[in-house]
C-alpha cells in the first residue's frame, strides 16, 4: 500500500513580513522529512567532504553569492574563478594547452553544451547533414536523451555486454552513418560504475571522422586521482586519440557545493560552437557560453575554495578511504544470500540486485531502517537494482549499512503482504491488453498515484513503472510528477 502524507495548505505571500526566527524555523520544519545526508546514510545525491572543507566552501560560496557570471567584464572575478577551475580539471584529465573548457551548472548542462557544440560543428563542417544522429550506448545517462529532444537529434541506441556493462564497440561502429555527429561513452556509466572501452571507441571515432564525447561527470575527478595514486584505471581522458570533449562535475567527486560542472574540448574550434550570441533586439548584446545567462558566483567560489583547501593530498586521502569502504561494502553485499553486485565497478559507485526479492520493496525497507539506496528500473537484460554512490561522508557507515541491509532483506522475506513483482507485471499487461492507449488512468490507480502529497512508500509505484514499456513508463513518470506538484 502507498500512504499519502498529510497535504499542507498552499502558500500565499504574507502581507506583513515574517521575523527571521519564524522564517528559519519554517525552513527547518520543511526538511524534517528529508533523508539526512549529514548522517552518512544517504548513499547517493550528496557528496560530503567533511565539516572543515564544507565550512570553507560554504563561506566562499556566500562571499560570491551575488556576483553574476552573466557579464565577466563587470565581474572579472568570475573570469578568474572559471579559468582557474578549468585549468585544474584540464590538468587532471591530462589535456594539453590546446584543451579549453567552460564551467556549467551541472552534468546535464555540460552534456547539453557538448551536444549543442557537436550539432553546430556539424552544421559548419558537414552541411549535408540535415537529420543529425548521435550514437548512444544504452548505458549512457538520460541527459543525452534530453539533449537529443532539445536539439532535434536522433538518438541511435547501441547495446552493451550484460555481464560487464561495457558499451559494445562493434555495435557503435556499425551504428555510425553519414548523419552521425557525435559518439558518446561513459567513464564510468552511472548505473554500474563501469568505464567503457574508451580507447577502442576513440579509434572508431578517428576512423569515421566523428566527434567523441566522454561522460566523466561522476568519474572524471575521482578516477583521475585514482590513476595518480597507482590504481589500474583504463585511459578515458584527453590522452586517448579521438576524444574531443569530456564532462566532469565538480559538485560530485570534487565535493564542491552544488551546482557546478565543467565541460572541456580538444580545441577552441570545437568549443566555439557551444556559445550563443545575440544582438537582434533592443536589449544588451547577449553572449552565453552555456544554457544559463545569469549564474551566481557562489558555486564557482565554493568549488575554487574547496579544491584549494583540500589540495591533491586531501583528495588522495579521500579517494583512498572511499575506495577501501567501497570494497568492504561490495564484498559484504555479495555475501548476503539473494543479493549480488552487478558487473565489476571501476570506482566507488555500483548497483546490486536480487533474484528472489522485489528490489523496490527492499528499497522501502532500507529507508525505513535508516538508509537510502537509489532504485533503478529493469532495462533489457539488466534487472531492477539499487544504486549506491559512496563518498567520504558515507565511508564510515559500511558496517551499519550492511546490518540494515541484512535486516531489510529478512523483513521483506518475512512480509506476507510484500508486493509480488510478477503479479504486478501480470496486472499491468492485462490493463494494457484490455485498454490499450486508454490505460493511463487505470495504471495510475493501480500505482496509487493521487494528486498532491508525497507517498511514504514507493514500492508499488516503482513496481508498476518497472513493468511498463519505456515510452509508457516515461509518460507515467511525467504524469506522476504532474500530479505531485500542484
Amino acid at each position: 500500500m502507498n500512504h499519502e502524507t498529510e497535504s499542507t495548505p498552499l502558500a500565499t505571500l504574507p502581507f506583513e513580513g515574517q521575523t527571521k526566527a519564524a522564517i528559519f524555523e519554517a525552513l527547518d520544519t520543511f526538511r524534517s522529512g528529508d533523508v539526512s545526508w549529514r548522517s552518512g546514510r544517504m548513499l547517493g545525491y550528496t557528496y560530503n567532504p567533511g565539516a572543515d572543507p564544507m565550512e570553507v566552501a560554504h563561506e566562499a560560496y556566500m562571499q560570491y553569492l551575488t556576483e553574476n557570471g552573466l557579464d565577466w567584464t563587470v565581474f572579472p572575478s568570475m573570469h578568474k574563478l572559471e579559468t582557474d577551475l578549468v585549468h585544474i580539471v584540464r590538468e587532471l584529465l591530462r589535456g594539453d594547452e590546446a584543451v579549453v573548457g567552460s564551467c556549467t551548472s551541472g552534468g546535464t548542462e555540460s552534456i547539453l553544451c557538448a551536444v549543442k557544440a557537436a550539432r553546430e560543428y556539424a552544421r559548419a563542417h558537414k552541411p549535408h547533414i540535415t537529420q543529425p544522429e548521435m550514437v548512444l550506448p544504452e548505458t549512457a545517462h538520460g541527459a543525452f536523451h534530453k539533449a537529443c529532444l532539445y536539439f532535434g537529434i536522433k538518438p541511435v541506441m547501441t547495446g552493451y555486454n550484460p555481464q560487464t556493462f561495457h558499451a559494445d564497440v562493434d555495435a557503435i561502429r556499425n551504428a555510425i552513418t553519414e548523419n552521425t555527429i557525435l559518439i558518446v561513452a561513459s567513464a564510468p556509466g552511472y548505473a554500474q560504475g563501469v568505464i567503457d572501452p574508451i580507447r577502442e571507441i576513440g579509434q572508431v571515432a578517428l576512423e569515421r571522422g566523428v566527434l567523441f564525447h566522454v561522460d566523466g561527470c561522476v568519474g572524471g575527478i575521482h578516477l583521475s586521482f585514482m590513476r595518480r595514486m597507482g590504481h589500474d584505471v583504463p585511459d578515458f581522458d584527453f590522452t586517448v586519440p579521438g576524444v574531443t570533449s569530456i564532462s566532469a562535475d565538480l559538485h560530485k567527486y570534487a565535493y564542491a557545493p552544488k551546482n557546478i560542472s565543467c565541460v572541456l574540448y580538444r580545441s577552441k574550434e570545437i568549443r566555439f560552437h557551444q556559445y550563443f550570441s545575440n544582438r537582434r533586439n533592443t536589449c544588451y548584446a547577449l553572449v552565453n557560453p552555456g544554457v544559463l545567462s545569469t549564474k551566481s558566483g557562489g558555486p564557482y567560489a565554493g568549488a575554487w575554495a574547496l579544491m584549494h583547501f583540500l589540495g591533491e593530498a586531501g583528495y588522495r586521502r579521500i579517494v583512498e578511504k572511499v575506495q577501501d569502504a567501497t570494497r568492504l561494502l561490495v564484498d559484504g553485499i555479495n555475501a548476503i544470500e539473494g543479493l549480488r553486485v552487478l558487473g565489476n565497478p571501476d570506482m566507488c559507485m555500483f548497483s546490486f540486485t536480487s533474484d528472489d526479492l522485489n528490489i523496490f520493496e527492499l528499497a522501502d525497507r532500507i529507508r525505513l531502517n535508516g538508509f537510502y539506496m537509489q532504485p533503478q528500473f529493469t532495462h533489457g537484460e539488466t534487472p531492477a537494482n539499487l544504486h549506491i554512490s559512496m563518498n567520504w561522508g558515507t565511508s564510515d557507515v559500511v558496517d551499519d549499512g550492511l546490518a540494515a541491509l541484512r535486516k531489510s532483506v529478512d523483513e521483506v522475506r518475512a512480509d506476507s503482504g510484500a508486493i509480488n513483482l510478477t503479479a504486478v507485471r501480470a496486472q499491468v499487461q492485462g490493463l494494457l491488453a484490455d485498454l490499450g492507449p486508454g490505460a493511463g488512468d487505470a495504471l495510475r490507480d493501480l500505482a496509487g498515484i493521487t494528486e498532491g502529497g508525497l507517498p511514504e512508500r514507493m514500492a508499488l509505484i516503482n513496481s508498476v513503472i518497472d513493468a511498463l514499456p519505456d515510452e509508457l513508463a516515461e509518460h507515467m513518470l511525467s504524469s506522476y510528477m504532474n500530479e505531485v506538484f500542484v
